[in-house]
């Protein structure tokens, strides 16, 4: 926006001249003068822009219903029978009915002089000091001005139009207007992601709950008391994530209605019509906003995850081994595609743990390593920041599981680690295929190795297209099978001890690696090439 310089005398560089109105010069100053007396002499609350006949027109018809617009009248027109204003000359200062707008119309002398809709609020469109109209808007001050001010105080100042600064100032309230709405949007998930917590500690709970009958059922009458410890653990930690949710969400709801009223203000102020009166309204607005809204993370805390953990809840390893014996002899592990499929599972990538260099794709179910370009993910303290690596959102615990992938890439391991992973860390131990806590697949391109505790077992199993992951929670094995048309071949088979939930764990190491999580109802397709390209 260039600087308008003022030279007085003379127009404002961007400001339409207008001539003289028609008027004669004692009748405009008589006018003029009529309207400042009216001003200066009526009391509070009284219109300095109506003469006495529009006081006493108001007097006879009585209060205005509240939030009724009061009717602005024809100032040319005398007496009682004053007619309703149709337009405003901010040359003439005037407002006229149909029949006296007509020089204005058809004289084209006055067609230069700045028409708008009739307002009674005329002394917002002069100028407090001079008493001229308001043509321009000073940028450096942020105010409307006249043409006396911009040759006097305001001179040297950027100065533009009020039609190019309200322009401007809508573009900007336009852009406040949809940073308001994504924040809202933003807010909004967030109270949604909250109500998935809710629901997913009511299921944790209720699982735990009912696997603990299970085997304590099954135990001597010495491990009763500690049945009793667990479900009272389990009820205090359900109260307290509970609470812990509660309280956020009434928070976040508190932020979603001043939000809203927020919005409302800008709806309003983009309503306006009078270019002072918004720019006036817009700037006033622009003083007392908060512009700081705190962008909003749900990282509700899992504390059902360590259950196991705590010494004063640890099941023997004697009652854990007749408790897994038990299972496998009444439950034998599937072999077949439909028998696995009954085990099927739901699964999603976490977009709070991925690596910035990770891109998620179709609703969190595909992962591409776009190395070196980041993705603006924010800084989290569940995320990945050294090994280029995500979770799954779903936590595996006492039940059977399995789902399928397609691997692409010559870099990527899949398979599944604890909760408590450490996020930060350079170290081995911080990707899923060097520590104890983590069971890994690595595809390098040209063949299958397995990882587990930094440790490399090489595998003699062929490519295939896609990969069938198998959890058995509670007999602690983690397979992998090639998924064919008409066979499952098995790739690997990890014997572990679940004593607590894991995740779904993917390492994406070399750029261009992508993992998809396949829809169980998709068709096989054909075998896979033998090429590094095509394998997964």
């Amino acid at each position: 926006m260039a600087e308008l310089e003022l030279m007085a005398p003379g127009p404002l560089p961007g400001v339409p001249t207008h001539p003289p109105a028609t008027l004669s010069p004692d009748l405009a100053s008589a006018s003029l003068a009529e309207e400042d007396s009216a001003s200066l002499e009526s009391p509070p609350g009284e219109s300095g822009g109506q003469g006495s006949g529009s006081a006493d027109s108001a007097g006879q018809e009585g209060p205005k219903a509240e939030g009724e617009e009061e009717e602005v009248l024809c100032d040319f027109c005398l007496g009682a029978s004053r007619v309703r204003a149709v337009k405003s000359c901010l040359t003439c200062m005037v407002n006229y009915c149909p029949e006296h707008l007509r020089p204005h119309q058809e004289n084209s002398k006055l067609h230069g002089h700045q028409l708008t809709e009739p307002t009674k609020d005329r002394d917002l469109r002069v100028c407090p000091a001079h008493r001229s109209p308001l043509v321009a808007f000073c940028c450096s001050d942020g105010q409307c001005i006249c043409r006396e001010c911009g040759q006097g105080e305001h001179r040297g100042h950027t100065l533009v139009s009020l039609d190019t600064a309200r322009r401007d100032k809508e573009t900007e309230l336009q852009n406040t207007q949809l940073d308001l709405e994504q924040k809202l949007k933003l807010n909004e998930n967030a109270i949604a992601r909250l109500q998935d917590n809710h629901k997913s500690v009511l299921v944790s709970v209720s699982e735990v709950k009912a696997v603990a009958e299970e085997q304590f059922g099954e135990l001597l009458a010495a491990v009763r008391k500690a049945q009793a410890d667990v479900m009272l653990f389990l009820e205090e930690k359900e109260q307290a994530a509970l609470g812990q949710a509660s309280g956020i969400k009434t928070h976040l709801e508190c932020r979603s209605a001043e939000m809203e009223r927020t919005r409302q203000e800008l709806d309003r102020i983009a309503a306006i019509s009078n270019p002072v009166l918004f720019l006036e309204e817009y700037c006033q607005f622009k003083h007392t906003e908060d512009g700081a809204f705190p962008s909003v993370y749900i990282g509700l805390k899992d504390r059902l995850s360590g259950i196991r953990k705590e010494g004063e809840f640890d099941i023997r390893t004697q009652v854990s081994a007749i408790i897994e014996h038990k299972h496998r002899a009444s439950r034998p592990e599937p072999s077949t595609r439909p028998q696995f499929l009954q085990y099927a599972c739901d699964i999603a990538f976490d977009p709070d743990t991925a690596h910035r260099y990770l891109r998620l794709q179709e609703d969190n179910r595909k992962v591409t390593n776009t190395a070196p370009w980041e993705h603006p993910y924010p800084d989290l303290p569940s995320r990945f920041t050294h090994w280029r690596q995500v979770l799954a959102q779903q936590s595996l615990y006492l039940h059977r599981y399995y789902f399928e992938l397609e691997l692409s890439g010559a870099g990527v391991y899949v398979g599944l680690t604890c909760k408590g992973i450490d996020r930060k860390g350079e170290e081995r131990n911080s990707c899923i295929s060097g520590n104890s806590f983590s069971w890994s697949l690595h595809w390098d391109g040209k063949a299958f190795r397995a990882w587990h505790s930094d440790t490399e077992t090489p595998l003699k199993a062929s490519p295939c297209r896609r990969l069938g992951v198998y959890v058995d929670s509670p007999g602690g094995v983690l397979s992998f099978y090639g998924v064919e048309p008409d066979a499952m071949t098995l790739v690997h088979r990890f014997d572990c001890r679940f004593s607590e939930p894991v995740y779904p764990a993917f390492w994406l190491s070399k750029k261009e690696d992508a993992i998809r999580i396949v829809d169980l109802g998709e068709e096989l397709g054909k075998p896979a090439p033998t090429s590094v390209e095509a394998a997964p």
